[in-house]
């Protein structure tokens, strides 16, 4: 009985932390009107037609969301010139990773502004946070290139995109369930600039103008709320390029090393392509010869494989912080490109080339998969330039 009543009074005790109202001052009109990039939309017609008070409160509630707190509520209001955020039916001290957001928003609108001020910024640029990620019940970190402008002038979403939506699914894969992979899904941009697909190249040089952004920001995401460290996966060359610059060890795709954010800290990372990378491997039109389509499709396979293993690896060590990232990633590249091979190039078939889940499994049954799926340390040749992530 005595059990039973503590366990009780644990479970109100819990429901009442759950429930705290948190109140944050957000800061001027002009500075949350440079970190929300607001309007968003307006092109003489806004396409939402949102106050700034509307437009952040969306990206608020996005967060809570996505931190599973579905009866939150989110409130912005205006007073005197200043913005404040009101969110009930979330825990005590929600508010701290807000406004470390912002404060690392804040390092990156100074970069922007000097980058614009040397002349290197382009008229179709936008300067985007990664707005709207989970906050506090984050399970694993994304490091990408730059996010796409459309994500912000039409979706005003963040992790809205065919290719943030394409390694979620690999994530559901891997046993995440659909309504979780958000919290798996925090992303930092070595850039913060929502431009258009075709800007990779330009951005190459803009890094260094965001420096003290994106160390801050790896400084804190690399954490969940009970201090364990958070793995992180690198996406694409860019990025892991940038990861050897900051931080020293060299990462390539499905390769590790661990990286120190801060002191005491010591994060795994795991190398992996982009996301988007797939199309291009897998386009008969990057290769010659009367076996282009078979030899996009080899590639495309190797590409899966690889795509599905690291993904396996960020669900894994994201449900269990503490697991051995080196053993993680044998049993994923063992599980992938060994034990459940045909189930690779199933995806693969149904997923890249769009066919039925019945077409897949006879082109997978005539289909050389071993000798293509196995030892998939090196990724495909690069084709492209890859994409933005989203």
């Amino acid at each position: 009985m005595f059990k039973l009543a503590g366990l009780t009074l644990a479970a109100l005790t819990l429901s009442a932390v759950a429930h705290a109202d948190v109140d944050l001052k957000l800061g001027s009109t002009q500075r949350i009107t440079g970190l929300f990039s607001y309007p968003n939309n307006c092109n003489v017609i806004c396409f939402r037609n949102w106050t700034l008070e509307q437009t952040v409160e969306h990206y608020l509630t996005q967060s809570v969301q996505r931190d599973g707190y579905s009866a939150a509520k989110v409130r912005v209001k205006t007073d005197n010139d200043q913005l404040y955020a009101e969110i009930s039916g979330v825990p005590d001290g929600y508010e701290k990773p807000l406004a470390a957001l912002l404060n690392a928003g804040d390092l990156a609108y100074t970069g922007a502004s000097k980058l614009n001020a040397d002349g290197k910024w382009a008229f179709s640029w936008y300067l985007f946070l990664p707005l709207g990620m989970a906050l506090e019940n984050r399970k694993s970190v994304e490091l990408l290139h730059f996010p796409p402008d459309y994500s912000l002038t039409q979706a005003q979403d963040y992790l809205r995109s065919a290719t943030t939506d394409r390694w979620a699914t690999l994530l559901t894969d891997n046993g995440i369930p659909a309504s979780q992979t958000p919290g798996y899904q925090t992303i930092i941009d070595i850039a913060p600039i929502a431009a258009p697909s075709s800007a990779g190249k330009d951005l190459e040089g803009v890094y260094d103008y965001f420096k003290d952004y994106q160390t801050t920001m790896v400084k804190e995401v690399s954490q969940n709320a009970s201090g364990a460290a958070l793995p992180m996966v690198a996406f694409g060359a860019p990025v892991r390029n940038w990861i050897k610059q900051q931080y020293g060890p060299t990462v390539d795709v499905l390769g590790l090393a661990t990286i120190s954010p801060s002191e005491g800290v010591k994060v795994p990372v795991l190398g992996s392509n982009h996301p988007s990378y797939i199309w291009y491997a897998a386009n008969p039109d990057s290769y010659t010869g009367d076996d282009a389509q078979a030899k996009a499709d080899a590639a495309g396979l190797k590409v899966m494989g690889q795509d599905l293993s690291a993904a396996c690896w960020q669900a894994g060590m994201g449900s269990k912080p503490g697991t051995d990232a080196a053993v993680q990633l044998n049993s994923c590249t063992q599980t992938w490109q060994v034990t459940r091979k045909e189930k690779t190039c199933e995806l693969f078939y149904t997923s890249i080339r769009n066919l039925t889940p019945e077409q897949a499994v006879t082109k997978c049954a005539t289909t050389p998969i071993v000798s293509q799926l196995k030892q998939l340390k090196a990724p495909a040749p690069m084709t492209a330039l890859p994409a933005p992530h989203l």
